[in-house]
């Protein structure tokens, strides 16, 4: 199965489909819809920067607030702001005029930054879901402590780097001469894209590495926590401190199964657009093929700002920051 370029525009799927799109307007949509999709996608980004600021700062600002799972928050709420303010605003505009007018070589620094941020946030949620795997079902062991976490947050983003790599040295733009419009694309050394099976194997490996193979991890991480938090049974009478300590790992455990399952619905949509897209190409020329991957891509950009909304309802220290 092959998957398409996850960072790059709908109309750039292939050369011929690009030029069209570019020269025809095949995909330009009226102005009032134009305007209820900026509406939407500003808001998303506003609530999304703003929201995950104020979880960087209450982290960083209180010491109470420094343990290992907020420290991997932190590492989130980066990297969801960075893809909502040097990506998702940039690619709307794109993908709503069908040009890039931002150079070439912010076409490199836009498409590198959507990749490491996705695989910066999924990657920390996966961290989140071993460290809490291993502080319930190993409660005798030694926890994490702060420069360990630092280490696995630098690590996560080294390797984010690392699988990002190829968008900085592929990423290019080209600018037809009848339209005067741009389009930013990546540029395989074995052909362009949808024509190269080098981003064919890279695309499913970034798709198993950033959806598949974390939801499997984390799923059946936070099923075993289930079962030993809520389904086993201790011997001999609990202590208040004892019953206390239960209830807030339980409630850590639920925010962050909540986390997951909302990343696993905003992002399932837009990786069967993709799959599908690729099976049954004459659906690229559906009239109103933009607009549906614009809602793909909105619900899975907007899967920055419901973090920190979670974060807010169901934990009580967040809450009270927020209210102050």
């Amino acid at each position: 199965m092959v998957f398409f370029d996850h960072s790059s525009f709908n109309w750039t799927q292939n050369n011929s489909l690009l030029e069209d799109a570019t020269q025809n307007d095949q995909f330009s949509l009226p102005w009032w819809r134009i305007v209820l999709w900026t509406m939407l996608f500003a808001v998303m980004v506003v609530v999304s920067t703003g929201g995950n600021l104020i979880v960087i700062w209450i982290v960083l600002a209180d010491r109470r607030m420094r343990t290992v799972t907020n420290y991997f928050l932190v590492n989130l709420s980066i990297a969801d702001t960075t893809v909502s303010t040097l990506n998702v605003i940039f690619n709307f505009i794109s993908m709503v005029t069908n040009d890039w007018p931002f150079g070439r070589v912010y076409c490199k620094i836009s498409q590198f930054v959507a990749v490491i941020s996705i695989c910066g946030s999924v990657f920390t949620l996966m961290a989140i879901s071993i460290e809490r795997y291993l502080a319930i079902m190993y409660p005798l062991r030694r926890r994490m402590g702060k420069m360990t976490t630092i280490g696995i947050a630098l690590s996560i983003w080294l390797a984010s780097f690392l699988i990002s790599t190829p968008h900085v040295l592929y990423s290019t733009t080209i600018t037809y001469n009848d339209s005067g419009r741009t389009a930013c694309y990546l540029a395989w050394p074995d052909g362009p894209t949808f024509e190269s099976y080098q981003e064919y194997i890279y695309n499913v490996m970034l798709t198993i590495l950033t959806y598949f193979l974390p939801i499997c991890a984390m799923g059946y991480a936070y099923f075993q926590v289930g079962v030993e938090l809520w389904g086993s049974q201790g011997i001999g009478e609990c202590t208040d401190h004892q019953m206390e300590n239960v209830k807030s790992k339980r409630r850590v455990v639920k925010m962050m199964i909540v986390v997951v399952t909302i990343f696993a619905i905003c992002w399932l949509p837009y990786h069967i657009y993709f799959i599908v897209s690729w099976l049954f190409q004459e659906i690229n020329q559906w009239s109103h093929i933009q607009e549906i991957y614009l809602g793909t891509y909105w619900l899975a950009m907007s899967n920055a700002m419901y973090n920190p909304i979670i974060y807010c309802w169901m934990n009580s220290r967040y809450y009270s920051h927020y209210t102050i």
